[in-house]
C-alpha cells in the first residue's frame, strides 16, 4: 500500500488540480492512502476535508518580498516546517510527495530530500512560481500544464481536471444544458470571469449584448458572485451570478469570453471550445502567458483588458462569430493544445518517480 502525500495549496488553480490527483489515485488504487499537505488559511482548509482527504498543515509562510520583521524570522520559521514535514513523512510513513505549488509546497520538497523519498511537481501557470522553481532543482519529475512552460526538467502532462468534465460528453449533455440553462437551439457564447467576475468582462458584454444577439448567437453569461449587474430580461441573453454546472455551461458553448486562469484555460482547450482570452490586467502577467498556447496554434484571441469594450465586440468577435469556418477551424486547434488526460498522465508521472527510488 503506496502513502501519497499531496503538498500545496492557497487559490483554487493550485488546490483544484491537487484533488483532481488525489481522486485519479484513489479511484485506480483503492487501498492507497492519500494525504493533503496545506494551511489552515488557504481553500484547502474547507475544500480537502469536503472531499474526504486528511488535511496535515502547517503554518502559513509567505516568501518575504522586502526587509520586515516577518523576512527577518522566515529563514528559522521555514526551517522549522522543514522539520515538521520530514517528521510527518516519519510518522505517517510518506512514500512520494507531490507538490502542486503554493505556501505548503517550497518546504515539502526540501523535506522530501532530506526524507530520502521521491518528489514529483505538477506546474498549473504557464509562468512557474517560486516554490515550483525550487522543487525543479531537486527532482526531474516535473510535470507542467502548458507546452510554452519553461522550468527545469519538466515534461507536458497537462491539467488534471475535474472528473465531470474528463468525462464530459458535450454531445450527449448539450439538451440537458439546453433545458437547465433556458437556451434554444443558437449557438452559444459563454462569458466568465470566474467566481468572483471579472468587472471590464462583465460591463462590456452587457453594453453589447444586442449586438452579439443580432449575429445569430445566444449569451449564457456567468457574471460572478460580486457583480452589480440586474439581469435586464433581454432574449436570447441568460444572467447567472453563480454557475453549479460549469460542466453543462461547457457542454453547451459553441465559444467562450473568458479570463484566462490556467483552470479554464486548460478546460476550454481540452474540450476543444475556441474562446477569446481578456488576461486579468494586476499581478506578473501570467494570463497572458497561460492563453498563449491557444493562442499561437490558432484556436483562441487575446484581447488586453483596456481594449475590450463594445467597439471591439462589433468590429472583432462578431465578425469572427460569424465566420463558421474559422470557428470550427479554431475548435480543432484548440483542442490539440489540451488533454482530458491530465490526471492519469500525472499519475503516470508518480509512478515512475516511485519506480525509481
Amino acid at each position: 500500500m503506496t502513502t501519497y502525500l499531496l503538498a500545496g495549496g492557497g487559490t483554487a488553480g493550485h488546490v483544484n488540480p491537487l484533488l483532481a490527483v488525489a481522486d485519479a489515485i484513489t479511484e485506480t488504487e483503492p487501498d492507497a492512502t492519500v494525504l493533503v499537505l496545506g494551511t489552515q488559511e488557504g481553500l484547502e482548509a474547507r475544500l480537502v476535508p469536503d472531499r474526504g482527504y486528511e488535511l496535515l498543515t502547517i503554518a502559513k509562510l509567505p516568501f518575504p518580498r522586502r526587509i520586515n520583521r516577518q523576512a527577518v524570522s522566515f529563514g528559522s520559521r521555514f526551517r522549522l516546517a522543514v522539520a515538521e514535514i520530514t517528521t510527518m513523512i516519519s510518522e505517517r510513513n510518506v512514500d512520494v510527495i507531490v507538490g502542486f505549488g503554493g505556501y505548503a509546497a517550497a518546504p515539502a520538497y526540501l523535506a522530501a530530500r532530506r526524507a530520502g523519498i521521491p518528489l514529483v511537481v505538477h506546474e498549473a501557470n504557464a509562468r512557474p512560481g517560486l516554490a515550483n522553481r525550487l522543487g525543479a532543482r531537486i527532482t526531474r519529475f516535473v510535470g507542467v500544464a502548458f507546452h510554452g512552460t519553461r522550468l527545469r526538467n519538466s515534461r507536458f502532462v497537462g491539467m488534471p481536471l475535474r472528473r465531470e468534465i474528463e468525462r464530459l460528453d458535450r454531445d450527449a449533455a448539450r439538451h440537458q444544458a439546453r433545458e437547465l440553462f433556458g437556451l434554444t437551439d443558437r449557438p452559444t457564447l459563454l462569458v466568465t470571469g470566474g467566481s468572483l467576475g471579472a468587472r471590464r468582462v462583465n460591463q462590456t458584454i452587457f453594453d453589447a449584448r444586442q449586438t452579439i444577439i443580432d449575429a445569430g448567437y445566444q449569451i449564457l453569461h456567468v457574471t460572478g458572485d460580486r457583480s452589480d449587474l440586474t439581469d435586464p430580461g433581454t432574449e436570447y441573453y441568460t444572467m447567472l451570478a453563480y454557475c453549479d454546472r460549469m460542466d453543462l455551461a461547457l457542454a453547451i458553448a459553441d465559444f467562450a469570453v473568458s479570463r484566462a486562469g490556467a483552470s479554464t484555460v486548460s478546460e476550454l482547450s481540452a474540450l476543444g471550445i475556441p474562446a477569446a482570452y481578456v488576461p486579468y490586467p494586476v499581478g506578473n502577467g501570467e494570463q497572458r502567458y497561460n492563453a498563449a498556447d491557444a493562442v499561437n496554434a490558432g484556436g483562441a484571441v487575446i484581447v488586453l483588458d483596456a481594449k475590450f469594450t463594445p467597439e471591439w465586440i462589433s468590429d472583432s468577435l462578431v465578425p469572427l462569430l460569424n465566420d463558421r469556418m474559422r470557428v470550427q477551424d479554431m475548435a480543432v486547434q484548440s483542442r490539440l493544445m489540451g488533454t482530458l488526460e491530465g490526471s492519469t498522465r500525472m499519475v503516470g508521472l508518480i509512478h515512475e518517480a516511485l519506480a525509481e527510488r
